[in-house]
């Protein structure tokens, strides 16, 4: 009996979504998480080497089993009640929230990295991953209510926000110039350990 389906599609579909939510949890858990992003320099076996936009070539040792995770165009149109969707944003004068950038997953990938904590795009900066409970339609965008193990969040998402989509990727599409983004552990030599890539294809940058 194989315990593998044969064909790699389906393999890849079903290791992300066993590792990817370890792998970006862990990531967003951790107390010194490094999340690197820009453009692959070179990508052989476990080492790959990331030129960040301060222009410096990172070195990460990846796991034997990250996972390869594609970034694809979507719109505000596919944010929609019962979507799991990722999405980082900061606090408004009149504390309210407001996304700067939206990812939804596919539904393979339902679950991943699901919570409400700090990121690093900006001042005071948050991601919340959850399932959409419902969504309000205004004219400058939407709000909606993320749902998460634990509690909920309100969020503003504006029509101008970057969206992509996450699904299940191939590894040979990791390949110099790519644009991606890589959450890391730091260990304590100062090298970095990475269990998941998400990378842009088609055009689409990863906002994360």
């Amino acid at each position: 009996m194989h315990l593998f389906p044969k064909h790699p599609r389906i393999l890849t579909s079903i290791l992300a979504a066993l590792v990817l939510p370890l792998a970006l949890g862990c990531a967003a858990a951790t107390a010194d998480p490094v999340r690197v992003r820009g453009s692959v320099v070179s990508l052989g076996g476990a080492k790959l080497v990331v030129r960040s936009k301060d222009g410096k070539d990172v070195p990460i040792t990846l796991k034997d089993n990250y996972a390869a995770l594609a970034a694809v165009k979507s719109s505000i149109a596919d944010i929609k009640p019962g979507t799991f969707i990722g999405t980082a944003t900061v606090t408004q004068p009149d504390s309210s929230m407001r996304s700067v950038e939206v990812v939804v997953f596919a539904e393979s990938l339902r679950g991943t990295a699901e919570g409400h904590y700090p990121w690093d795009l900006g001042s005071n900066s948050m991601m919340t991953n959850g399932s959409i409970g419902n969504a309000v339609r205004g004219v400058d965008g939407q709000t909606v209510t993320i749902t998460y193990k634990g509690g909920e969040k309100k969020i503003d998402i504006p029509n101008n926000v970057p969206v992509v989509e996450l699904e299940p990727g191939n590894k040979s599409e990791i390949t110099p110039g790519a644009i991606v983004f890589v959450p890391t552990d730091k260990q304590a030599d100062g090298s970095l350990i990475g269990g998941a890539v998400v990378y842009g294809k088609d055009g689409a940058i990863p906002p994360m």
